[in-house]
């Protein structure tokens, strides 16, 4: 078992096989709970188009005083008196929420690594209850959210927030963490973007696999079982309807390629603006008609399911938000997770061994062989070494926008060996700066861009090429990193969501939202990086 986990990133890819569908059960999007945006009625509209926030995800997460209901109606008879204040409304029947580890700095006596560990508690909440006023989707078990405005539990940040944890020795933490993953996938079909109503009709990169694979490994392998089943729920969620699919054709989030061959690409279920970005996305989209207009909010949604939200990866213009294209591509990122996720299950079953077992195992393999094979037959452009988006209808690889996505393939061990050291020369050369990889060659002013580098995609760049065979680009980036943490750290005492890797005096920008402090994944990729060794 300690093989099939700890080593599963290192196994050689496998001969391809012929393509294995497998049943799949739908997953609708549940209502569950408070939801402002369909339980306010106009008032959740005025408000937001009011500014009476600055962060329109603040009245999402503020907690009414009164039914729901009551409120949309009392709205209605109220407004049109005279004087009447939205503001004042707002004040008197609304709690707004505090931002998690705001301000949490430290005295320049204390360690960026100690500061880590003292933040964990700030950044931990207990167990919920369940409450008819609130957005929040209660989870049985304490959780680590990533701080500032995130006062939720996040799904891909998660995945490396826990590598700090295990270097903190909370690995009390981690396995509930993951118990509640597991109870979100039992109760809703897949695990949210976060833990809030407004986020049910999408997810973010699959990392639960992952994360099973980083605590089996850090404590007894054994315990990766008990999660076996809500893996393959969840490898079904974002396989549904692909047993039905033509050639051309996708059904949410699974595409047939031309050639028959099936990936993934990211989705949402409801084309509206999302709630906690009300704002912004209805005075994007109000211009257009109404078919664009829903196209527009469809790809503005499934690019926070990408959590990439946003970046010039996904506008066909990258000066443009209303092109976005992201339900138009498979990212070589979701689908080499996907390719890990369907070798754990497939590892998992084998080592269990019950009757049934070895006939499921192989299907998982075989799934796992095929998607590698169409993946690295649309995403590898052997002209310029490096791995792309594919725009699925037609298998055009997205070559003029190269970005660190093209890390995951490495990451997960489904590059040849001449293909990884591809990708490391051309990181190398065209993505490490003076802080560390940038995420982008473009300056778009979204933050997923240049010139910001971001936690996880350090951490996979890597450990990714560390895995070909360069440690020395890794060792040097993770240098480079780390300096700018331990920089901006002694300047500001705070930890930050996103660094400017370009400019090492400047903070990083861009984006719908201020940096944020706390914070959840540069705490984690800090305290993994930190323990690889020590800045030179």
């Amino acid at each position: 078992m300690t093989i099939a986990l700890a080593g599963l990133l290192l196994l050689p890819a496998c001969k391809t096989v012929t393509q294995t569908t497998f049943e799949v059960v739908p997953s609708p999007v549940p209502v569950i709970g408070y939801d402002p945006s369909r339980d306010l009625g106009p008032l959740f509209h005025d408000v937001q188009m009011a500014r009476l926030y600055d962060d329109s995800k603040t009245f999402v997460d503020a907690r009414p005083l009164d039914a729901p209901a009551a409120l949309g109606a009392r709205y209605l008879t109220e407004k049109t008196a005279a004087g009447f204040s939205l503001k004042a409304f707002v004040d008197r029947w609304f709690a707004p929420p505090g931002a998690i580890a705001a301000g949490a700095g430290s005295a320049a006596s204390t360690s960026m690594e100690q500061h880590i560990r003292d933040l964990w508690p700030q950044l931990t909440r207990a167990a919920d209850t369940a409450s008819a006023g609130s957005s929040l989707l209660p989870l049985p078990k304490p959780y680590v959210v990533p701080g500032g405005r995130f006062r939720e539990v996040y799904y891909w940040d998660s995945y490396f927030t826990m590598l700090g944890l295990i270097e903190s020795r909370r690995t009390d933490l981690v396995a509930n963490m993951l118990d509640n993953f597991a109870h979100l996938i039992t109760t809703v079909g897949h695990i949210p973007n976060g833990n809030r109503t407004y986020y049910l009709s999408r997810s973010q990169p699959p990392f639960f696999a992952a994360m099973v694979g980083l605590y089996a490994t850090a404590t007894d392998t054994g315990t990766a079982m008990r999660y076996l089943a809500a893996m393959e729920r969840e490898h079904a969620f974002w396989m549904d309807g692909a047993a039905a699919l033509k050639p051309g054709v996708a059904n949410r989030r699974v595409v047939r390629m031309r050639d028959g061959a099936l990936l993934n690409r990211y989705w949402d279920d409801r084309p509206a603006p999302r709630p906690e970005s009300y704002r912004e996305d209805f005075e994007l989209g109000e211009p257009l008609p109404a078919a664009k207009r829903e196209a527009l909010y469809t790809n503005i949604r499934a690019a926070a399911e990408s959590g990439w939200d946003f970046s010039s990866r996904w506008m066909r213009d990258t000066t443009d938000l209303r092109t976005l294209e992201t339900t138009d591509l498979a990212p070589v990122d979701l689908n080499s997770l996907l390719y890990h996720t369907e070798r754990t299950i497939a590892a998992l079953r084998r080592f269990r061994n019950a009757s049934g077992d070895s006939v499921v195992a192989a299907q998982f393999e075989a799934a796992a062989t095929t998607r590698r094979a169409a993946l690295l037959a649309a995403s590898w452009d052997a002209r310029s070494g490096f791995f792309y988006d594919v725009r699925w209808r037609n298998g055009e690889r997205v070559t003029d926008r190269p970005t660190l996505a093209a890390a995951a393939p490495l990451y997960f061990g489904l590059a040849t060996a001449e293909q990884g050291r591809a990708v490391a020369s051309k990181l190398e050369r065209d993505f490490l700066r003076a802080g560390g990889f940038v995420t982008t060659m473009i300056r778009s002013g979204q933050q997923w861009d240049a010139p910001n580098g971001w936690p996880p995609l350090q951490w996979m760049s890597m450990e990714g090429v560390r895995r070909y065979g360069r440690g020395d680009l890794a060792d040097t980036a993770r240098d480079r990193w780390l300096t700018l943490n331990r920089r901006t750290y002694a300047a500001v005492g705070k930890m930050t969501e996103k660094y400017d890797v370009l400019d090492l005096t400047r903070p990083a920008g861009g984006g719908e939202y201020p940096t944020q402090d706390g914070f959840g994944w540069t705490n984690g990729v800090a305290l993994a990086l930190a323990a690889l060794g020590s800045v030179r």
